[in-house]
């Protein structure tokens, strides 16, 4: 979280700075309508630089996933992008629009130009003056479009196909908006700092807003593949689905996870992969919990033998760390990737670590209680099993008087967001190394 909130203020201080190099926040003469036109100018900068990076974000780059610690972490700075966009923008709006507005009815006098010297523009100022009327009109009604779906976007209970298509079409309003704002960008940014980044970021955007609208994100890491196994534990309402694999992927880290598409009209959903990869035998397994409205009906929807396409690998919950001890909390369905690494350990003969697995949950299925078991025992894991109704709750204090050199260990949780982070905090305050808890923040919303 903290690389997350890094990366934001970042761009907004590094925005801000190169437009106070271009203008000022004290125009002279100081007055309302002065002041007006500098405030459009920075607040559609911050507004495009934002949503710019967002764009780019969006088609995933696995260039800087690293840095930011896994395409979770990426997508949480996304969403807040696409947060500060809209609000800056709706700032935006209420300085052009509002304006204009007090104007037409008699709250504010537009002062009279001047009539000095006639302005010698060059050719391309005056096309995009020419242009003006068309850019304002444009970037009016496409952020009233972008509005509304960046809203819909935000409520959890909105669809995950649905979001998926608003996205789609943000990225067309973002185009739109990318021609409003290289026609009304003061021309004289252009060739200076503020303008070259503007540039840079916006041709950036551009180009990523087209391979979202031509589905063409992350099509380099696309394998198709088919269903060869389905197993439903009905008492959890969790599904496992194996996927064989045909030629292509090059194979993934045990807590990475994938995009998987198995029906083209509802697009690709992300799972955790819950398996180590063999070369040889070319298969993945992913483990779905009924959580929503795809993931309800998934178990009937799926067959043997069905085609699927997987994206991948993603995510840098991969364990890797020098502690001589670990402590893992898989939470409910969050044991997904602590499946998938003791299933890598027990095919390795060279480990050093210590492992203590803490599985709390709500459901009980005897049968997959008896798998968890059977791969804890394999890979030589500890585990401790919680069920609430009859073991109680863990939290902080418990996980603290069960491992007594906690201290020394790295902790990796995969779970509700809320139950990590109250755990986060109880074992720094008692003093845990920040570096040393790992959080999958496994939501794309």
């Amino acid at each position: 979280m903290k690389k997350i909130k890094i990366a934001l203020w970042v761009t907004l201080g590094a925005l801000t700075l190169l437009w106070m190099l271009a203008d000022t926040f004290f125009p002279q003469p100081f007055g309302y309508f002065p002041l007006r036109s500098v405030l459009v100018q920075y607040s559609g900068v911050i507004t495009m630089g934002a949503m710019s990076i967002a764009m780019i974000l969006a088609i995933r780059p696995r260039a800087i996933e690293h840095w930011f610690g896994g395409l979770d972490k990426m997508y949480r700075l996304h969403k807040w992008l696409g947060i500060t966009a809209l609000s800056t923008g709706i700032v935006h709006w209420l300085w052009a629009k509002g304006t204009k507005w007090a104007v037409g009815w008699g709250w504010l006098t537009k002062p009279a130009r001047g009539a000095g010297a006639p302005e010698t523009l060059g050719t391309i100022e005056q096309l995009f003056r020419s242009q003006r009327g068309l850019a304002e009109f444009l970037g009016e009604w496409t952020f009233y479009a972008a509005a509304v779906l960046i809203v819909l976007a935000l409520i959890k209970r909105f669809p995950y196909h649905l979001f998926a298509k608003t996205h789609t079409i943000l990225a067309a309003a973002y185009l739109v908006m990318v021609f409003h704002a290289v026609i009304l960008l003061n021309f004289e940014y252009w060739t200076q700092p503020v303008g070259i980044v503007m540039a840079v970021l916006l041709a950036a955007g551009t180009v990523s807003g087209l391979l979202v609208l031509f589905r063409r994100v992350g099509a380099a890491l696309k394998v198709k593949g088919s269903i060869e196994k389905l197993t439903y534990y009905p008492e959890l309402r969790v599904l496992e689905t194996t996927v064989g694999l045909e030629d292509g992927w090059q194979g993934h880290k045990p807590g990475q996870f994938a995009f998987v598409t198995f029906d083209h009209k509802e697009g690709p959903h992300p799972y955790t992969i819950a398996s180590a990869w063999d070369v040889q035998e070319r298969k993945i397994t992913f483990i779905t919990k009924a959580l929503g409205d795809h993931t309800n009906r998934l178990y009937k929807m799926l067959g043997v033998g069905q085609s699927a396409i997987v994206e991948g690998p993603y995510g840098c919950f991969t364990f890797n760390d020098q502690r001589k001890r670990q402590i893992w909390i898989g939470a409910g369905i969050g044991i997904t990737p602590f499946i998938a690494q003791m299933a890598h350990l027990a095919q390795t003969s060279n480990r050093q670590q210590q492992i203590d697995l803490f599985h709390p949950t709500a459901d009980f299925s005897q049968a997959a209680i008896d798998n968890l078991k059977a791969d804890a025992q394999a890979a030589d894991v500890e585990l401790h099993l919680l069920v609430d109704s009859k073991d109680g709750r863990l939290n902080g204090e418990r996980l603290r008087n069960v491992i007594q050199d906690w201290k020394e260990a790295s902790v990796w949780f995969c779970g509700p967001a809320g139950f990590g982070e109250a755990l986060r905090k109880d074992l720094m305050t008692h003093g845990l190394n920040p570096a040393d808890f790992h959080q999958e923040l496994f939501q794309m919303r």
